[in-house]
């Protein structure tokens, strides 16, 4: 069966600095219209950042939607047109202060594919050298290393919610774990 749903139109309902929002009506495969609210958005980076004792590089900061702090790996927005690979390089440096010899593209992910389009890029960094952190002017966060493998171990407890770090974490071990 062939279920493509065909956008017959749009209206934008939101456009803010970060996110767009569009209500699409939607032809369905049955023939019957539905309506698709989507989030617009340019997409982001994440980066594992791995030191030779496997130990990884994670942000702790306020999330405002979950009234709590989180710990994460390090990300950031992709500015319109960007590369993710500058994108991850820059948003590392930023957070942690890190630059790295070696970086590895760890796939792509939908963040929420059902409502939407933000796609995450994900990269594994080794070969780590420590600069100065350089924050964006409204980020508050403190930076911690763990062991990758703890990190992972929290990844599947449960006690990291967030879910770009439990994908980068578990895809990170799983590539070093095969090199």
């Amino acid at each position: 069966m062939d279920h493509t749903e065909t956008k017959k139109r749009r209206v934008s309902t939101y456009q803010g600095v970060v996110v767009d929002l569009t209500e699409d009506i939607v032809s369905l495969p049955n023939g019957a219209t539905s309506v698709r609210e989507v989030v617009h958005h340019p997409g982001g980076v994440c980066v594992a950042a791995v030191d030779d004792e496997r130990n990884v590089f994670v942000v702790r900061q306020w999330r405002y939607p979950f009234g709590r702090e989180l710990l994460e790996l390090p990300a950031g927005k992709l500015e319109t047109g960007e590369d993710p690979l500058p994108a991850a390089q820059r948003e590392l440096s930023e957070e942690t202060g890190l630059e790295a010899d070696k970086w590895e593209d760890l796939g792509c992910i939908y963040v929420s594919p059902g409502i939407s389009t933000e796609k995450l890029y994900l990269f594994l960094a080794t070969g780590l050298r420590q600069g100065q952190a350089h924050p964006d002017p409204n980020e508050f966060l403190d930076v911690e290393k763990m062991p990758l493998s703890k990190l992972a171990a929290m990844a599947m407890d449960g006690t990291v919610h967030d879910a770009k770090t439990v994908v980068g974490a578990l895809k990170a071990l799983s590539f070093l774990g095969r090199n």
